[in-house]
């Protein structure tokens, strides 16, 4: 077994509180941005950043279903960590100024990988396909923030 991990990152053209604020927002914003692979959404506890509990299954290929109950916490200012009740999975959202009203997001998904072939596949795969999945959810954000 290895860890896999998986980075994909966006400059959007808003105030880096705005847009920490709209991910931070499970009751309502973030619903909005996930893309198809995304489904049985449910806030369970919170809604808003720290304390949240939040559900849903994340379809990362046609064979590939995650079944997701996720912790949320903010360590730090400009941070969310979502960790996977059901799994290793920790996804990670950082929040940074990138210029006057400009905001760099990235997002890094780990988790511990299967060993043999088939975690070579895992660690070799896997990455691009989260990567092209948070791509979007990046995109929805930036349309989000930007109009």
């Amino acid at each position: 077994m290895g860890q896999v991990e998986a980075t994909t990152q966006r400059e959007i053209a808003a105030d880096p509180e705005d847009v920490f604020d709209a991910l931070a927002d499970y009751a309502g914003t973030r619903r909005q941005l996930l893309p198809e692979h995304f489904s049985e959404y449910e806030v369970r506890e919170g809604g808003d950043g720290k304390g949240t509990l939040v559900h849903w299954k994340l379809q990362a290929t046609s064979k590939r279903v995650r079944d997701c109950l996720l912790e949320v916490d903010e360590p730090t200012e400009g941070q969310l960590v979502e960790k996977d009740r059901n799994s290793s999975m920790v996804t990670t959202w950082v929040v940074t100024p990138a210029g006057e009203k400009r905001a760099k997001v990235v997002v890094t998904t780990t988790w511990q990988g299967a060993g043999g072939v088939g975690g070579f596949f895992e660690r070799t795969f896997a990455p691009k396909g989260l990567g092209r999945i948070y791509d979007a959810l990046l995109a929805k954000l930036a349309a989000h923030m930007e109009k």
